[in-house]
């Protein structure tokens, strides 16, 4: 399928990037130079754009975009006028990109189109903005945060985190929609190493605006003997880089990132200590999943893990019928996956110390035998020999006796 002249096509944006960094494409991006959409339809590419120019191509179903400028017009990321017209260059829309890396483009021949240096950046592991044009999109700086996540041995250019900063002070990060702060959070989540988003988000100043919550943690001491990082904003690091190295799945790693929110409300009179931090981390998860229009999956999985991640460490020493109502409120008698993804999620929390990063969480085994035990309690024979009005206390009084008897017989 082709254009008629002067009409040109180029690859341009991530898979340019990590084709440079012989890293695996994902998806393949394209702009299009000196068409109208009137040649695209007619050359068979189907639109899809709504405020630009955006057509897929019939077989591979990957996006041709016309080649754009863009002016802001107003606050936000939604506030630009797009202009796409034959006569814009490929300098000229390369340059409307946000970083140097991403600012690439490739002729049908091979040829890099490089105007910004964009090779340069990637050789020195740097993020660099292609142009003060950087600072009318507010999502850039969570864009710029993700990327950290992903290439982690990349550092943040002096001028480009000055410019992150003033966009912060400026208040263009406080007119994000929440739906895109949760994308994009949510993405650098799974990325190889999500700490790095925190830690980008927290040096231009923006972790204050959108997760004051997780920035509160930081500067806040624990007790020494339990956590030799003994700074709680230290700890969660530790604790998404642990997620990270499991492979966590995003509710995992976002309940990681909630379970120790309550310590930044700790009295200063009580610190190290965090008597009843579970409550009040939990308290916490629901007004920020809220804010950022949250999944259900992850916001009851984080309200499990920060309300519960204490008590459960103490599995073992839990009388049966506390086992059980743990057991129920996590909601691991609805699903035990539920409990997998508990567990993970509490074993990141106990690694995620200095000098603890290799080891077991000694919970996993006495939790998951009590839920074995619960599970193979005999509903239908306990039925045929109960009432229906004593079947629920019936129900409780198995499950607690079968907790009981897995339990190892002492020494």
């Amino acid at each position: 399928m082709s254009l008629p002249p002067p009409s040109r096509i180029y690859e341009v944006g991530g898979a340019v990037r990590d084709a440079l960094l012989g890293l695996p494409i994902k998806d393949r991006d394209w702009v299009v130079v000196g068409a109208t959409p009137e040649a695209m339809v007619a050359a068979g590419f189907l639109p899809v754009g709504h405020d630009f120019p955006v057509f897929l191509h019939p077989q591979t179903h990957e996006e041709y975009a016309l080649a754009r400028t863009e002016r802001k017009s107003a606050p936000g990321y939604r506030g630009f006028v797009i202009h796409a017209d034959p006569a814009v260059t490929l300098e000229e829309d390369l340059a409307r990109r946000d970083l140097t890396i991403n600012a690439i483009a490739r002729a049908p021949d091979g040829h890099l189109i490089d105007p910004y240096g964009g090779q340069q950046d990637l050789s020195a592991g740097l993020f660099r903005h292609v142009s003060p044009a950087f600072a009318e999109d507010p999502v850039r700086i969570l864009r710029v945060a993700r990327f950290a996540a992903r290439f982690a041995h990349f550092t943040v250019a002096p001028e480009t985190l000055a410019l992150m900063r003033a966009m912060v002070e400026a208040g263009e990060v406080d007119a994000l929609v929440p739906e895109r702060v949760w994308q994009e959070i949510a993405r650098g989540l799974m990325e190889a190493a999500p700490a790095r988003m925190i830690e980008i988000l927290r040096d231009c100043g923006a972790l204050s605006r959108l997760l004051p919550e997780v920035e509160r943690l930081f500067g806040v001491p624990q007790r020494a003997d339990f956590h030799p990082e003994i700074d709680t904003g230290a700890h969660l690091l530790l604790c998404l880089r642990a997620a990270a190295q499991a492979g966590a799945s995003l509710p995992v790693r976002f309940a990681v990132l909630c379970h120790d929110l309550g310590k930044g409300t700790t009295p200063t009179d009580l610190l190290p200590r965090h008597h009843g931090h579970e409550q009040r981390s939990a308290d916490l998860v629901g007004p920020l999943c809220e804010r950022l229009r949250v999944p259900n999956d992850c916001r009851e999985l984080a309200f499990a893990v920060a309300r519960h991640h204490g008590v459960a460490l103490r599995a073992t020493e839990l009388r049966p019928d506390t086992l059980l109502r743990l057991l129920t409120d996590i909601g691991a008698l609805r699903s035990p996956q539920r409990l997998e993804d508990f567990i993970l999620a509490c074993a990141c929390d106990h690694r995620g110390r200095l000098g603890f990063e290799n080891s077991d969480y000694p919970s996993r085994a006495p939790l998951e035998t009590a839920l074995a035990a619960v599970r193979g309690v005999d509903a239908a024979a306990l039925a045929r020999q109960t009432p229906p009005e004593k079947m629920a206390e019936a129900m409780r009084t198995a499950r607690i006796a079968a907790i009981q008897t897995s339990r190892p017989t002492p020494p």
